[in-house]
């Protein structure tokens, strides 16, 4: 690793039944492999999942049951496409759920699978520490970035769509470690991305709210943000009764 300009990145997404780790399947695998000047090779797939599509899946990706129906099943793709992967590294838009959903299926179907020892580079964590797009959605983050759409949401527009983000969001970087080491870091975010208080300034979410969704499963860069408002309080409070010579009265 080192001037990420020429570094090979491979940009991966899945589709799949939906997000449940353990009884969803993955439907549609695409992978490109590219460096900041050019897309070099490509890895596009439908695939079978042996069980149906539900409608709500199917109006998030388009894709339907008849689709897959006469496509390979996992076991004949899966294979090739973690060869595809080799050991570059990953990049994609929350794809720690697409590495996990993957390695599932890996497991479930006893392939060989190293996908976990990847280094990664997750763009929804750089989108966050760029700050300055609206929301840090894939879409969201195309019309902020002016780039063209590339059709209907499916795993290859997914991912040629993620490569042009991905290198609007890594200009500040001028190598790759730098880049991975920083994103080791939590990130602190501007406003609550989840929940009933979705959109809202840590700053101004009730502190019995904050502290309930500090003991959650949310990952490091909400739970970071959570604690860092529940601490700035604490010490304004502390401040505040320190600076008032009546508080203990």
């Amino acid at each position: 690793m080192g001037d990420i300009n020429k570094e090979i990145f491979v940009c991966l997404d899945c589709e799949a039944t939906g997000l449940d780790l353990d009884n969803d399947r993955v439907i549609e695998l695409a992978a490109i492999q590219f460096n900041f000047q050019k897309n070099l090779n490509f890895f596009e797939s439908l695939i079978n999942p042996q069980k149906e599509i539900s409608a709500t899946s199917q109006a998030i990706h388009n894709i339907t049951s008849e689709m897959v129906r006469n496509q390979p099943t996992v076991d004949m793709i899966l294979p090739k496409f973690l060869e595809f992967i080799d050991n570059f590294i990953i990049v994609g838009h929350g794809i720690e759920f697409d590495i996990n959903i993957l390695f599932q299926e890996a497991r479930r179907h006893h392939i060989a699978c190293s996908l976990h020892e990847c280094k990664y580079i997750d763009t929804l964590r750089l989108a966050r520490l760029y700050g300055e797009s609206p929301t840090n959605s894939l879409e969201s983050l195309r019309k902020h970035f002016n780039i063209q759409a590339e059709g209907a949401h499916r795993a290859m527009n997914d991912v040629v769509v993620n490569i042009e983000v991905f290198k609007h969001l890594a200009q500040s970087f001028s190598t790759t470690e730098s880049l991975l080491s920083r994103l080791k870091k939590p990130i602190l975010l501007k406003n609550m991305p989840l929940g009933k208080h979705k959109g809202r300034k840590f700053t101004e979410i009730p502190i019995e709210y904050l502290s309930w969704a500090s003991y959650q499963n949310f990952d490091q860069d909400l739970l970071f943000s959570i604690r860092t408002e529940i601490n700035r309080r604490k010490k304004q409070d502390s401040f505040h009764q320190a600076s008032n010579p009546f508080s203990n009265l």
